[in-house]
C-alpha cells in the first residue's frame, strides 16, 4: 500500500528541462545552499512541479 507523501505535496521534474548546473551553478556549494537553491526553483518560476 502507498503512503501519502509527507505534507500532502509531491513534486515532479518530469516536465522540466533544467539541468543541476542551471539551478545550481557551476561552483562547489554547501548543502544547505543546495536547498535553499531547490526550493526556490521549485516554487519560484517553476511552481508548476508542485501537485497537492
Amino acid at each position: 500500500m502507498a503512503r501519502k507523501p509527507f505534507g500532502g505535496m509531491t513534486v515532479s521534474f518530469a516536465k522540466c528541462d533544467c539541468t543541476g548546473a542551471d539551478i545550481f551553478g557551476s561552483g562547489a556549494i554547501a548543502p544547505s545552499e543546495m536547498t535553499k537553491k531547490l526550493w526556490k526553483h521549485v516554487k519560484g518560476s517553476h511552481g508548476g512541479l508542485m501537485k497537492k
